[in-house]
Order: C-alpha cells, then sequence, then structure tokens
C-alpha cells in the first residue's frame, strides 16, 4: 500500500520504531539513521526487541554532530518523503535538520516529531517514561486493585503513540496527493492516552463516574471476571440478553435470567453463587464449555498461551513461529511473513559510494 514510499527514521527505543515498522509493513522503504554506537534498543533482551521492532528497515550509522554526516542525512531526506524523529523539542532544530530546514530542502516531506508531551507545552522539556504519561492521562488511575494502581507490563504510550503517528503520517501522504505539499505532524505520546480516555473523561464530567461505563467496569454479574477452580480467570462477557440467557440455559439455572444486569457485590447472592459456580470447573473445563455455549465467555490466557493459542492456524496468521524464532504481524495480511525481511546490522547499509544533488548509494557491507 506504501510501495514507492521513502521514510528516513531517526527516532530510538520503541514509539518511533515501532510507527516506522509499521510503515514498512505496509510496503514503505524506512531507512534507519542510527549513531555509531547504534540505537540504544539494540541493548536491551539480547537483540530480541530490537529485531522485533525493525524489520525489513535499512541502518545507516551517522554522527549527526560531524557536518559530512549531516550533510548525508540531508541528501537522504531530498529524496524522501517523510521524516521521522523522536529527540527532545529543539534538539533537530540545534543539528540542522529541524522541518524549517527540511523543509526548504524538500517542501513536500512529511516531517514527524515524536515527543512526551509535544513541542511547545509548558511541559515539553519535562523527561518522562511511560509510566508517567499513563499517570498524567488518568489511565493509570483504571488499573487498580482495590484502591491501589497496578504497574501495567504494557507501554501503552509508546504502542498507542506509534499508531498515532502511522495514522497521522498516512493522512499527511494523502493530503499530499491532493495538494503536493508536505506538512510537519508533532505528535505527543500523552496525546494518544488522553484521546483513549475520551469515554472516561465524557461520563466523568457529565455523571462524576470516574471509571467509565458502568457496565463496563465490572459492577454487573454478566460483564466480570471468574476465578476458576485451578485459581484460573474467565472473562464473562454476556452484555446483551440473549448471550445471558445462552449461558444461564447452558449452566442450567434459567432462574438467573432475570439477574442479568445485578451487582457484581457480596451483597448479592446471585453474584456469589456465579462465583461459586465458576469455582466448581477448572480452566480447562471452562475453556472446554466456552468453544461449546455461544455466551461470550473466553479464557483470561498468559502471554505463553496467548501466543501459542494465536499462532495456530485456526486464526489469521497472526503469528508465526518457527522453531526458536517468533515473528507478530502488524496487520492482517495472509501473506504477511514472506514479505518480512530481517533487521538490519548496525550500519549494514551505509558504505557510501558516492552521493551528489541527485542520488546517494550504498554498499551491503553485511
Amino acid at each position: 500500500m506504501l510501495a514507492g514510499i521513502k521514510v528516513i527514521d531517526f527516532s530510538h527505543y520503541l514509539p518511533g520504531p515501532f510507527a516506522s515498522l509499521r510503515l514498512a509493513d505496509l510496503g514503505a522503504e524506512v531507512i534507519k539513521i542510527e549513531p555509531k554506537t547504534g540505537d540504544r534498543m539494540r541493548e536491551l533482551a539480547d537483540d530480541y526487541l530490537f529485531d522485533a521492532n525493525n524489520k525489513s528497515k535499512k541502518s545507516i550509522a551517522l554522527d549527526l554532530k560531524d557536518e559530512q554526516d549531516v550533510q548525508i542525512a540531508q541528501q537522504l531526506i531530498r529524496e524522501a518523503d517523510v521524516v521521522i524523529e523522536s529527540f527532545r523539542p529543539g534538539v533537530m532544530k540545534k543539528l540542522e535538520l529541524g522541518y524549517e530546514d527540511v523543509s526548504a530542502l524538500n517542501p513536500a516531506i512529511v516531517y514527524c516529531s515524536i515527543s512526551g508531551y509535544g513541542q511547545h507545552s509548558r511541559y515539553a522539556s519535562f523527561g518522562s517514561h511511560d509510566l508517567n504519561y499513563m499517570a498524567l492521562s488518568g489511565v493509570l488511575a483504571q488499573l487498580k486493585a482495590g484502591d491501589r494502581p497496578i504497574h501495567p507490563t504494557m507501554t501503552f504510550a509508546d504502542l498507542i503513540g506509534s499508531m498515532h503517528v502511522v495514522e497521522q503520517i498516512t493522512a499527511a501522504l494523502y493530503a499530499r496527493e491532493r495538494t503536493g505539499k508536505g506538512c510537519y505532524i508533532d505528535v505527543a505520546l500523552v496525546d494518544g492516552l488522553l484521546s483513549m480516555m475520551t469515554n472516561h473523561f465524557v461520563v466523568e464530567h457529565y455523571t462524576g463516574q470516574k471509571n467509565g461505563i458502568p457496565v463496563l467496569a465490572g459492577t454487573v454479574v454478566s460483564y466480570h471476571l471468574y476465578e476458576t477452580k485451578d485459581g484460573r480467570y474467565m472473562a464473562l462477557a454476556a452484555l446483551e440478553a440473549h448471550f445471558w440467557r445462552n449461558f444461564c440455559d447452558a449452566v442450567e439455572k434459567p432462574e438467573w435470567y432475570e439477574g442479568h444486569l445485578s451487582a457484581a457485590c457480596d451483597s448479592n447472592s446471585l453474584f456469589l453463587e456465579i462465583k461459586q459456580l465458576f469455582r466448581t470447573k477448572t480452566f480447562q473445563q471452562w475453556m472446554a464449555f466456552a468453544e461449546q455455549v455461544d455466551c461470550c465467555l473466553t479464557p483470561v490466557f498468559e502471554t505463553d498461551e496467548a501466543k501459542t493459542w494465536f499462532a495456530n492456524n485456526a486464526y489469521r496468521k497472526m503469528i508465526h513461529i518457527d522453531n526458536d524464532q517468533i515473528e507478530v504481524a502488524t496487520r492482517y495480511d495472509e501473506h504477511f511473513f514472506t514479505k518480512r525481511t530481517r533487521a538490519p546490522k548496525l550500519n549494514e547499509h551505509g558504505g557510501v559510494h558516492a552521493y551528489d544533488e541527485r542520488s546517494i548509494k550504498y554498499c551491503d557491507n553485511a
């Protein structure tokens, strides 16, 4: 879909690389600009994370404080469609690679800056990480055990922010097709979380409820997590009456019909009965039940279980496991994994034969 689009990616760690991975998976040519020491993600988890987030890209190592290397970067940008960077606000401008510099070289460029709080907000210079963005946006307060927030293992701001980046870049490329003009995109990671909180903010504003739509917050018996006999959990989401009736019929409890949206609290005898029912069967037994009864009941999988479940050919081939190697798709395509290539070695595509104002050629140093 993005064949013929060239992306120059100056970003490190996760948000920018995950965004450019998604662009590469859509067919764009992505050239990753790394420092001579490499993207710092190369040092994490024995290269696994770098490899996972940098498939199908090229690597060129440049010292952006060196004038000649900056000229190489500028030449690459002249031939590019998109620039992505994730330095602190103002850094690219100091390197003479800011939007004003770049658009003078290539007026059609789509230039995207990724930061925590945006380029010009009062928090622009604040150092923060995913946990900070989740805390400030209100997302972290939605993940609680009792009154205490749970420390998540998912980096929601990075991942949602990456999708926000791709959304805006593809929209800008579409606009450029109609106008011929490039543009500047200012993406703040916290913005993606704030937009995700839309329903929660609206509900709180008008009703005072702080946990979003009440019926979806685990407050009713038909939409709740239940513990099994062996200490695992099943997710019941039978909000619609027909799903709830299917569940009640399957467990031979038609007298439960009327309690469909009753409170999930220990003062409700029906809730106590349902909790006791789920403790009569093991996780595997409830999984077998869920496959036979159309009632929106699913197991709460751990990472290894979800990986194996969705790698099965019965699903859409989003995960591919080959011996000790694993690939996770960014979108559905039946032939997705035949199109991807491995992540590049540092500066694998950085051997410059020659460059002028029209072209720049590389040798493969691998």
